[in-house]
């Protein structure tokens, strides 16, 4: 059929020729005719009927040829290809890099995780409906109690007796702190959804002798004036903190006793001498500069790292995106800034590491990344001094949910030096997870990527090359069309493939060479696509979830899968 459609091209092209040639030399007859004669006009006539009808049916042919031949050509596919080795590894993932933030700020906690006589609340007033949820998202550490709400924060306001618990103006956010959520019930509802928590500590307004009481009352055992005031409150048991932070954005104008790298450096590193002195198992984490487009932005790191190094374990990364400019391509790409982030604050601690000649390695927290930009203008419209108002209640859709999936795999990706992530936050306040005052809770679009990834990725991410073509965008150029990672999961005999199709049209024909492995057939392929890129999640109805595909096959040791565009894929593959 192919064969004579072409044929029929190459006729009808050889027909236009012919009439043309005809047209050409027919025309040039009619210089030498004479136009009086009748019989010559009726000559001209017919030349000129016979070559349009002609020249008409040559070009119908010709376009006829065209249009069916379009419909059947394959349309065009992408090629990616991805090569991992066993041999080939990058780290092992710390658990604690699916870890989230939960800030006493708008309705976090109040209404969010915490709401007396809502029908699904416990005998404490925690809601179970939004427990289940938290249990569902697979999260395994949960920063607390902020952020910039942990500079004006006294923690001796949040023990004791509710009733004889002071409420007080909280500066950060312009809002009235109640406390009727403490330290103690706070503790006890992370141990009911299972999270480890990472405690801050105020750095603005306090200093070191706060930092080793709230030690104290926290983890050491008994027989000291702390730890047996937390024994009479009722933990009888110390809670056993193990991951702490040394204050939150300590270089930002907005931050209650913001300070210069000097003055942070020094304070940071005697509140870390002087905790780790109660209990020497803990791990401090020390604040970075408070974002990438920060002017303090590497000097900051540097010199903070100078004052701290061999006092603590981690450095600080924070970082939101967002589509103000409503440039889809653009705003997919943004997961390669952060990647940028990573390699410089990296490269920041190892040029201290070796000035200092020091054996030790400090890695990364990045406690505070996720969307934001969707709540900017309501925000705005926030009366001061409310108890739990709305704010920064981001309302997520299908693209984000995509950025996110970015997002996650480049954190992934950079697991050798990010140990702890937190996304930041977990309830109602820039979360995957929304409430309804007194009504139902439900998942954002960004819930299940975060879930999938918290729920399979485990194990040992593999070292990979991928072939992929590339676009350009305003702020990046060479974007690859697919973001993907691989995790070697050696307890669940599998291989976990997470990726993304940045194109808005085109499918990836995606494989990937498991070099080294032997697999056996694909345990679950689910891909979460095909929806308007606005497209959000609400109260009874989530149509962005992730679904089953069966667009995937092993042979050999390769893997192949159909990664529709726009799409969020997980491929588990049993080996």
């Amino acid at each position: 059929m192919l064969e004579a459609s072409a044929e029929a091209a190459v006729m009808s092209f050889r027909n236009l020729y012919r009439m043309q040639r005809y047209f050409h030399f027919g025309f040039r007859n009619l210089y030498s005719i004479s136009y009086t004669s009748p019989f010559n006009m009726i000559y001209l006539v017919l030349f000129v009927h016979h070559f349009i009808i002609n020249n008409l049916y040559a070009q119908t042919e010709f376009l006829c040829y065209t249009c069916c031949n379009k419909t059947k050509r394959e349309v065009a596919v992408m090629k990616a290809i991805m090569t991992v080795n066993k041999c080939f590894e990058i780290d092992i993932i710390d658990p604690r890099i699916y870890g989230s933030f939960l800030e006493q700020m708008g309705r976090a906690v109040y209404s969010g995780i915490y709401e007396p006589g809502h029908k699904t609340a416990d005998s404490k007033g925690f809601r179970n409906d939004v427990k289940d949820l938290v249990k569902g998202l697979n999260t395994t550490i949960v920063r607390y109690p902020g952020g910039n709400y942990v500079s004006g924060y006294n923690w001796e306001d949040s023990i004791g007796p509710v009733i004889d618990r002071p409420a007080r103006l909280d500066l950060a956010w312009k809002t009235v702190e109640s406390h009727e959520v403490g330290l103690h019930e706070f503790m006890y509802w992370a141990n009911e959804v299972g999270i480890e928590v990472c405690m801050a500590i105020n750095l603005g307004t306090k200093g070191v002798d706060d930092a080793r009481n709230i030690v104290e009352y926290c983890n050491h055992p008994g027989g000291t004036y702390w730890s047996d005031l937390r024994r009479k409150n009722g933990a009888e048991k110390p809670f056993k903190i193990k991951t702490w932070c040394l204050g939150n954005e300590m270089d930002g104008p907005w931050q209650i006793g913001a300070k210069t790298a000097e003055e942070y450096g020094r304070i940071a590193a005697e509140a870390a001498k002087v905790m780790k002195l109660v209990d020497p198992d803990i791990e401090l984490v020390v604040c970075g500069s408070s974002a990438r487009w920060m002017y303090t932005f590497g000097a900051w790191e540097a010199t903070v790292l100078e004052h701290t190094y061999e006092h603590v374990d981690y450095i600080s990364l924070h970082s939101y995106y967002g589509n103000q400019k409503n440039d889809l391509p653009g705003y997919l790409a943004k997961s390669i800034d952060m990647d940028k982030f990573i390699g410089s604050v990296s490269a920041i601690c190892d040029y201290v590491k070796a000035t200092k000649r020091s054996d030790k390695t400090i890695n990364l927290s990045y406690d505070e990344w996720n969307v934001w930009y969707h709540s900017n203008e309501n925000d705005k419209k926030n009366e001061p001094w409310q108890k739990a108002p709305p704010i920064l209640e981001d309302i997520y859709n299908f693209e984000d949910a995509l950025l996110f999936g970015c997002l996650m795999i480049t954190l992934l990706k950079n697991c050798d030096r990010i140990k702890i992530a937190c996304l930041a936050q977990l309830i109602n306040v820039i979360a995957p997870i929304m409430t309804a005052k007194g009504g139902a809770a439900w998942q954002q679009t960004t819930y299940f990527p975060f879930m999938q990834a918290a729920s399979h990725g485990y194990g040992t991410v593999l070292r990979h090359n991928i072939d992929v073509p590339s676009y350009d965008c305003e702020e990046f150029k060479d974007v690859p069309y697919i973001e993907a990672i691989a995790v070697s999961n050696h307890e669940k005999n599998e291989i976990v493939i997470f990726a993304v199709n940045r194109s808005l049209d085109e499918n990836a024909e995606f494989s990937v060479e498991l070099q080294g492995f032997s697999p056996k057939n694909i345990a679950e392929f689910t891909e979460i696509c095909g929806h308007d890129i606005k497209q959000i999640n609400t109260d009874g109805k989530c149509p962005v979830v992730p679904v089953e595909s069966k667009a995937a096959s092993v042979k050999g040791n390769s893997v192949s899968a159909t990664l529709k565009p726009l799409s969020w894929n997980v491929v588990r593959v049993a080996i």
